[in-house]
């Protein structure tokens, strides 16, 4: 028996990767094939393809609309379709497949099915490959960040080096294991960003580049370049890579570019190019920098001050921050404390400001930023200023001058109130440990530069909408079967739909009449606060692209802070709704799917992925039509 292996993908993620995978196994058993489809949906890879499979298969079919790495494939009779060709043209992929109609793959391991559509602005393309490096930046910068409080605050002691964690005790272990997490969050944050521009082969360079731009030992400074950095080498690394592809070369070294040529022509690049051109004016600024501050001693007190906080602020970290940091620790061997007080206070306000704001700012941040702000608190406790770059990296134009502007304030008010440090550290915990001086006084300018920068953020971050919640204003009924689920898991779709949210004829000949309809009877199950609210998330969704999915199906849905738990309602209409299908047919069956908005887990994911899949059956379909009443319908849907 022939054996054919394949992807499925769509934009969402949701509907047509499951509905291509259902139809192209069903071709398969059709012609007499063993057919295995790996989805790629937004719950993530599933039904994965081994190397033994892919080394067996026949041919390979790509039915994605979704960059997919093909370097699994080569040497194999490969086709590339959009995923709507593999919902209505399954047979006809895996007859090529049969027929020998398919070229063989030997393109490079970051081949996508579809590129990034050239309409799409540079702006919004520099956007989403940052928040890519951003989102594998945070775990590494909260989880290294939370160890190293962790060890400081149960076996640090005050030192005039800093707070010491004694050796071979656990707490050093833990220190150890936390700085080898912070020190890899510039790295991850550059190759993550150089991945989204460029695949694959923009993680060797980018995390290269990141290395460079968190060790400025090797371009001769005692100051790494920092977050900011590892942004610069990130977007350098992924568009020399992309230019680097753009070569024509010829066949027979094709298949060892994105393996051994492209990432190390790449990392040469990128790393002589940080070191020369970006790495000595970093040093030369350090020094610079440096020579300046020692010229500020014996001036004016509250100029040094503001300048100090400005630069610990500033960059959370790089050359800004470690000059700043440096020159007060220098000044604790020479027995001058003044100066390393202030830069205490001005250390810890970053990320105790975000924190802060994330608690009291409800409305002006999203869910994940709220989780990251508690641990952004946690390491400001602990002088950790790093705990504030998350929020920088993604709003910097907001995020930083209110940092700035909190540090300078804290900083001004600890340096008019003679507060001291004796270590080279900062943050409560030196206060806690006895190594400040004028303690309360310290307390005050840490409060003074939080308040600062929590009321700019007031002003300068915007306020996320939220779903209006309305009350009904009859008591909603609440049927048993839908009272009895207390929580978000499911075994079948009657958890998830009762009687009165089944229309089985519904009227309207457009898709308006009946979403109205139907948000109207999520409304009376109780598990949906507001009909009003919830129809706007409905039309918000359906704004991104039709949930019209051809075949007589469309499937609306929708996230709101009016659905209290996830829940189902099913219409039937024998005449069609006019859904703007993308097979330009009429919608025969409608599901409309109703998700909290901060829902966790994937449970809508999941209802659409057995929806989609069941509803590719065509005796399916047309028995949901000829069912006779409510009964038949929870009869049916019960199979999915």
């Amino acid at each position: 028996m022939k054996k054919i292996v394949a992807i499925t993908s769509c934009p969402v993620g949701i509907a047509h990767t499951y509905m291509a995978a259902e139809n192209l196994e069903k071709a398969g058993k059709e012609l007499g094939v063993q057919l295995k489809v790996e989805t790629h949906g937004s719950i993530g890879i599933e039904n994965p393809l081994t190397e033994q499979e892919i080394n067996e298969a026949d041919g390979v079919i790509i039915a994605a609309d979704t960059n997919v790495d093909l370097s699994r494939f080569g040497g194999k009779p490969l086709i590339k379709v959009g995923v709507q060709d593999g919902v209505h043209k399954s047979v006809q992929l895996v007859q090529q497949i049969l027929d020998g109609k398919a070229a063989i793959h030997t393109s490079d391991a970051s081949t996508s099915v579809q590129e990034e559509e050239q309409t799409t602005s540079i702006g919004k393309q520099i956007y989403k490959s940052l928040m890519n490096g951003v989102s594998y930046m945070v775990p590494f910068v909260v989880t290294g960040g939370l160890l190293i409080a962790l060890s400081l605050t149960l076996g640090g002691e005050a030192g005039p080096g800093g707070i010491v964690v004694p050796e071979g005790t656990i707490w050093s272990t833990l220190l150890a294991l936390g700085g080898i997490a912070m020190s890899l969050m510039v790295p991850v944050l550059s190759a993550f960003i150089a991945q989204s521009i460029a695949d694959r082969p923009g993680l060797v360079p980018g995390f290269i580049g990141g290395m460079l731009a968190a060790n400025g030992a090797l371009y001769g400074s005692d100051a790494n370049a920092g977050f900011l950095g590892g942004i610069v080498t990130g977007f350098l690394a992924g568009y020399v890579v992309v230019a680097i592809k753009k070569v024509k070369v010829p066949k027979v070294i094709q298949s060892i570019m994105p393996i051994i040529i492209i990432p190390i022509l790449a990392s040469v690049i990128v790393g002589l190019s940080f070191i020369y051109i970006v790495g000595e004016p970093v040093a030369w600024l350090f020094q610079a920098l440096t020579d300046f501050l020692v010229g500020m001693q014996g001036g004016s007190e509250v100029v040094l001050a503001m300048i100090l906080g400005a630069m610990i602020a500033f960059d959370m970290g790089g050359p800004f921050n470690k000059v700043a940091f440096l020159f007060g620790s220098g000044l604790i061997a020479e027995g001058n404390y003044q100066i390393m007080g202030p830069i205490a206070v001005a250390i810890c306000i970053p990320p105790l400001a975000l924190g802060t704001a994330s608690f009291v700012l409800k409305n002006k941040f999203t869910r994940p930023e709220k989780e990251a702000g508690k641990a952004a608190f946690a390491m400001g406790l602990f002088g950790i200023t790093e705990g504030a770059i998350p929020f920088a990296s993604t709003d910097p134009v907001r995020v930083i001058p209110s940092i700035v502007a909190g540090s300078m304030v804290g900083s001004v008010v600890a340096m008019l109130s003679n507060v001291t440090n004796q270590v080279a550290h900062g943050g409560p915990i030196v206060a806690v440990l006895g190594a400040v001086g004028n303690v309360v006084m310290f307390f005050v300018a840490v409060l003074a530069g939080v308040a600062t920068a929590v009321i700019m953020l007031s002003f300068l971050k915007p306020t996320i909408k939220a779903a209006v919640v309305e009350v009904p204003t009859q008591e909603p009924t609440v049927t048993p079967e839908v009272a009895t689920e207390n929580t978000e898991e499911f075994t079948s779709i009657l958890d998830i739909i009762v009687d009165d949210s089944i229309v089985l004829d519904i009227e309207g000949e457009t898709k308006e009449p009946v979403i109205e309809e139907l948000t109207k009877r999520l409304a009376t199950t109780g598990n949906v606060t507001s009909a009003e609210s919830f129809k706007e998330a409905i039309y918000t969704r359906e704004a991104q692209s039709t949930t019209g999915i051809g075949m007589g199906i469309a499937i609306p849905h929708g996230k709101s802070d009016s659905v209290l738990r996830p829940t189902l309602a099913f219409a039937r209409s024998t005449q069609g709704v006019d859904w703007q299908a993308l097979d330009g047919e009429p919608s025969h069956l409608i599901f409309m799917i109703a998700v909290p908005k901060d829902a966790q887990g994937d449970m809508h994911l999941k209802i659409l992925q057995r929806l989609s899949r069941k509803l590719m059956d065509d005796d399916f379909r047309q028995n949901l039509m000829d069912a006779k009443d409510k009964a038949a319908i929870k009869a049916l849907l019960a199979e999915m």
